[in-house]
């Protein structure tokens, strides 16, 4: 038995704060997943994944909220409404050159966007940390 099984083995029953964390850890995970085949998949599922993602973190925000959770649905949310945004605009500007540059450069960032929230969540480390020496407020 490894060392990690006999501590599991050993912990005490999980409160039913952490169970509720553990899932909601889950539904984030999902949303990452489903935005991530929204970037990569978008010829075939016509972004419907990004959507149902960002459907979710409007719905689920109650089941994060006052858990560290609650900064990755912010970042989620804010990944979908901006780059709702910005696809919008590249594709009405699209016969222009600039559209096509926006539409480059939106999905760089959102590919940004979605590697960094999942990095972090892997690491059970929340978004928008603070950061001595930086107000809030700022």
């Amino acid at each position: 038995m490894s060392e990690q099984q006999r501590q599991h083995e050993t912990d005490a029953p999980v409160p039913p704060g952490k169970q509720a964390d553990a899932s909601a850890r889950g539904l984030v995970t999902t949303v990452y997943a489903l935005q991530a085949a929204g970037i990569f998949l978008f010829l075939i599922t016509l972004g419907i994944t990004f959507l149902v993602a960002g459907i979710i973190t409007h719905t689920k925000k109650k089941s994060v909220e006052e858990t560290w959770l609650a900064s990755h649905f912010r970042w989620q949310t804010r990944t979908f409404w901006y780059g709702l945004l910005w696809t919008v605009i590249g594709l009405a500007s699209a016969i222009y050159l600039i559209g096509f540059i926006i539409l480059i450069a939106n999905g760089i960032w959102v590919t940004y966007r979605v590697v960094r929230g999942w990095l972090d969540l892997i690491e059970n480390k929340p978004m928008y940390m603070h950061k001595p020496g930086i107000s809030k407020g700022r």
